[in-house]
C-alpha cells in the first residue's frame, strides 16, 4: 500500500502541475481527495492491514493528502493570479476617452406650474387634497347644487359610466369629500385631472387639469377672498400684476366672480396675449354656496367660506405663450426640452 500512496502522490503532481484553469483543478481534488477519490477508495483498504502497519501506512496515508492539499492550494493561487493578469490586460481602459453622456429628462410645464402654485398656497396655510377621477354623480353635480336639469349634466358634455359613474368634470367633488369629513376651519387647495367631452383643438381637450381652493371657517368675508387672489396673483405673475374681478354665476357659489389680471407680457397696455385689452382672465371664485355648506354638514349660520377654480393648462399656457393646448399630451421631447 505504501508503493500505491506513492504512486498517487506522483501522479497527482504532475496532474495538478499541468493544470491551466480552477475548473480543471477542482476537478483533480475530486478525483483525488474527493468521497471517491483515488486515495479515499485506497484508504478504505487498510482495515486489511496488520496493526503493525496501520500506523506507518496512517502516517503516511495523511502526509500523502497534506502534500495534494498543499498542491492544489499552490496551483489555486498561481492559476488566479494569472487569470487576474488576463483580465488587466484585456479590459483596459482609456480615461482619456470622452464619457458617455446621459441624456436627463425635464419637467413637463404643467408640472412646473403646479409645483410654482402649490408653493404660494402651501407657503399661506394650504393643504393639498385629492380625491379619485372616477366620481359620483352625487359628488360631481347634487352636493354642488347643481340642478338635474343644469347642461354640464348632459350626456352630451360629460363622461358617464352609468348613470350614477362618471369621470369628474372638476375637482370640486374633492372638496365636498373633505367638508364632509373635516371641521372647519379647512384650508386646501386640490389639483387634479378632470375630463369633459370637448372636441380637440388648440384651446380645448377632453382631458384637462384644475386648481380648485377652498377655504371654511367662521366670520370668513369676500374681503379674504380679494386678499387671496391677489396675493396668489402677485406671486405667480410678478409683483406689479394688479387683479380685476367681474360678476359672474356659479351653482355652488353666491356671490360669484371672475378673476382677470393685468397681462405680464405687455404690463396692461394690450397686446396679441391678452388680445389688445390688457387683462387676462386666469379664474373663477365664490363665496361658498349655503345649501353647498349645509349638505356638508357644516352650519351656513356660524361658518362661511370661499372657493376659487383655475385651469392649470390655460395657466401654463399664458405663462409660457403656448399657443395649441396639444402639445402638453404629444411628448415631444423637442417641446418639453424648453423647459
Amino acid at each position: 500500500m505504501k508503493e500505491q500512496l506513492l504512486e498517487i502522490l506522483e501522479k497527482a503532481k504532475n496532474h495538478i502541475e499541468s493544470t491551466k484553469t480552477l475548473n480543471e483543478l477542482e476537478q483533480f481534488r475530486v478525483n483525488y481527495l474527493g468521497k471517491k477519490g483515488e486515495l479515499t477508495v485506497l484508504l478504505r483498504e487498510m482495515g486489511k492491514l496488520s496493526k503493525e502497519e496501520r500506523p506507518v501506512i496512517g502516517k503516511l496515508a495523511n502526509e500523502v493528502r497534506t502534500s495534494i492539499e498543499n498542491l492544489l492550494e499552490e496551483n489555486k493561487a498561481v492559476i488566479k493570479e494569472k487569470e487576474k493578469n488576463a483580465r488587466l490586460e484585456s479590459e483596459v481602459i482609456d480615461v482619456t476617452m470622452s464619457g458617455k453622456a446621459r441624456k436627463v429628462g425635464n419637467r413637463h410645464p404643467l408640472t412646473l406650474v403646479l409645483d410654482e402654485i402649490k408653493r404660494v398656497f402651501i407657503g399661506m396655510g394650504y393643504k393639498i387634497a385629492e380625491g379619485p377621477e372616477v366620481e359620483t354623480v352625487y359628488h360631481n353635480f347634487d352636493a354642488l347644487n347643481h340642478p338635474k336639469d343644469h347642461p354640464a349634466r348632459d350626456f352630451s358634455d360629460t363622461f358617464y359610466i352609468n348613470d350614477d359613474i362618471l369621470l369628474r368634470t372638476q375637482t370640486s367633488p374633492v372638496q365636498i369629500r373633505v367638508m364632509k369629513k373635516t371641521k372647519p376651519p379647512i384650508r386646501i387647495i386640490s389639483p387634479g385631472r378632470c375630463f369633459r367631452s370637448d372636441e380637440i383643438d388648440a384651446t380645448h381637450s377632453p382631458m384637462f387639469h384644475q386648481v380648485e381652493g377652498l377655504v371654511i371657517d367662521r366670520n370668513i368675508t369676500l374681503g379674504d377672498l380679494k386678499g387671496t387672489l391677489d396675493t396668489f396673483a402677485k406671486r405667480l405673475f410678478g409683483v406689479n400684476t394688479r387683479t380685476k374681478f367681474r360678476p359672474h354665476y356659479f351653482p355652488f357659489t353666491e356671490p360669484s366672480g371672475e378673476v382677470d389680471v393685468s397681462c405680464f407680457k405687455c404690463s396692461g397696455e394690450g397686446c396679441k396675449i391678452c388680445k389688445g385689452s390688457g387683462w387676462i382672465e386666469i379664474l373663477g371664485c365664490g363665496m361658498v354656496h349655503p345649501e353647498v355648506l349645509k349638505e356638508c354638514g357644516i352650519d351656513p349660520e356660524l361658518y362661511s367660506g370661499f372657493a376659487f377654480g383655475m385651469g392649470l393648462d390655460r395657466i401654463t399656457m399664458l405663462k409660457y405663450e403656448i399657443e395649441d393646448i396639444r402639445l402638453f399630451f404629444e411628448n415631444d421631447m423637442r417641446f418639453i426640452e424648453q423647459f
